[in-house]
């Protein structure tokens, strides 16, 4: 159930960069089909690929302080999208400032859309 929502959180912020007035210079979806794919690709290259890479980057990021981790979201954001049909990427810095911004707006939208909590029950001795 958390990678749906994940994946609904993702999808709503990418058809944002997409489709709002503001939309991100080199990022266009032309369809929402293209967008709701792009999501897909996102969900599940976070969900499988992320974690090996900042693995195997971990003292990248420590060297960096974390901002190596921008870079593995827009290499991710670049990579997985540039070849889906009716989605653009521009280029390299498109695709940072894009991830930068869905992850921003993944994270606000994750705080208003909030997972329901497991009911927790005092443990009986």
């Amino acid at each position: 159930m958390h990678f749906i929502i994940r994946l609904i959180i993702t999808a709503l912020a990418v058809i944002a960069i997409s489709y709002w007035p503001w939309h991100m210079p080199g990022i266009m979806a032309d369809t929402l089909t293209a967008a709701l794919e792009a999501a897909l690709v996102l969900g599940v290259a976070n969900a499988i690929i992320r974690p090996i890479l900042m693995a195997l980057t971990c003292p990248l990021i420590i060297l960096t302080l974390g901002i190596g981790t921008l870079f593995i979201n827009a290499l991710i954001f670049y990579f997985g999208l540039k070849w889906i049909p009716g989605f653009h990427v521009g280029g390299f810095w498109d695709a940072f400032w894009a991830a930068l911004v869905v992850s921003i707006l993944s994270w606000i939208l994750s705080l208003i859309i909030r997972e329901p909590q497991e009911e927790r029950r005092p443990q009986q001795s």
